[in-house]
């Protein structure tokens, strides 16, 4: 699942960051007001944690925009600004949740499941694919029923390979989704992990086409 982290602050944008990504989270951070509402027209996103305080365009504006264009993607404000008229101004101009600065990540963490399960049947909490069943509210995964001890790495691994479930995906990709850089370092670490997967179910629960990348098949036989 995959979340957007709109954070000037570079010292709370990486501890957030950290937070959601022992969760199991993939997590894109901006910085940069225009390009935080262009990245945000994208659907793809589960859900959007917006400062207000940004550069280049502010976050209430990016919101406006946001929910005018239609986009519909759940949204937690962050701000320093405590009054109740800010409150306001933030939920009027379409947020979900508000949480002031400082906050402790445990409460974001916590909201932002809430929010999630709110969201309905657009962001499935327990999806499967082949063999493997995610459940996100919990972040376990198991195998033929069996439950699985993954990293937080491979449990986004095979959460993005739910996701794309009958597609192949090269370990470029994989890389870049997983551990956010696609240089061969992390190739090298995609191909591991994948090994790792492997011996912990099946070793065909993640097929190999040669030349391409990896397949998790959505009905194996």
């Amino acid at each position: 699942m995959r979340i957007l982290l709109a954070e000037d602050d570079l010292n709370i944008a990486g501890h957030v960051r950290g937070k959601l990504e022992a969760e199991g989270y993939a997590v894109d951070t901006l910085a940069h007001g225009p390009d935080i509402w262009e990245r945000g027209e994208d659907a793809g996103y589960a859900a959007i944690i917006l400062d207000l305080g940004l550069p280049g365009l502010d976050g209430l504006s990016i919101l406006k925009r946001w929910r005018h264009d239609g986009v519909e993607t759940p949204v937690v404000v962050l701000t320093a600004r405590g009054s109740w008229m800010e409150r306001v101004d933030g939920f009027e101009a379409g947020a979900d949740d508000y949480i002031p600065k400082p906050f402790r990540a445990e409460e974001l963490l916590a909201r932002l499941r809430a929010l999630l399960r709110r969201a309905g049947p657009r962001f499935q909490i327990v999806k499967s694919a082949g063999r493997f069943t995610l459940d996100e509210a919990t972040r376990r995964v198991t195998f033929d029923g069996e439950a699985l001890d993954l990293s937080p790495l491979e449990y986004r691994m095979v959460a993005y390979f739910i996701e794309r479930k009958g597609e192949v995906l090269t370990p470029l990709e994989l890389a870049g989704h997983v551990q956010g850089r696609d240089d061969d370092s992390a190739k090298n670490a995609v191909e591991a992990m994948i090994a790792r997967l492997r011996r912990k179910t099946e070793s065909g629960a993640i097929e190999t086409r040669r030349g391409f990348g990896y397949l998790l098949p959505d009905d194996p036989s």
